[in-house]
């Protein structure tokens, strides 16, 4: 077995890792992977599903994902964004229990790092300055998502 395939994520390595979590140190990432759990997604399944109710987040290291609303018209959706590696997924429901506000739907095969509301938790208890840094970092993403959407709503007005 080559050192590769013993990592924790193979197929995936500490390099990829790493540029998704450039804001922890790598101290922190490997007291983060007990809480991770390692999904792919083939191109276009469905990654999330607007509605459902469900308790992780993911953060892509590979592959591009398309976010969608639903239309007011039946089955048709409209694509919110395109979120590539290194992006944060689904962040709402770590936050809070609820369910999903947009469908996520894989344009390539996807390769993510899953933490979910119970492993939040664990990791709040156990290590609170690595959950702080996380928490953190969703509220920046969230932060910029909403004066992104601040923009786009004022342009049609």
């Amino acid at each position: 077995m080559s050192d590769d395939e013993k990592h924790p994520f193979y197929p995936l390595t500490d390099e990829s890792i790493s540029r998704v979590f450039s804001f922890l140190s790598q101290e922190n990432l490997t007291q983060l992977y007990p809480y991770l759990d390692y999904r792919e997604w083939p191109a276009r399944s469905i990654v999330m599903d607007e509605g459902a109710m469900t308790d992780s987040m993911g953060f892509l290291v590979n592959g591009r994902l398309a976010v969608k609303k639903a239309s007011s018209f039946p089955g048709k959706k409209i694509l919110v964004a395109i979120l590539e590696q290194g992006a944060m997924v689904g962040e709402l429901s770590v936050l809070e229990n609820c369910c999903r506000v947009a469908t996520v739907e894989a344009m390539e095969d996807c390769r993510m790092l899953l933490l979910s509301t119970v492993n939040m938790e664990k990791l709040l208890i156990n290590e609170p300055a690595l959950a702080t840094k996380i928490l953190r970092r969703i509220l920046h993403i969230v932060s910029i998502r909403m004066r992104n959407l601040d923009e786009r709503l004022s342009r049609l007005l």
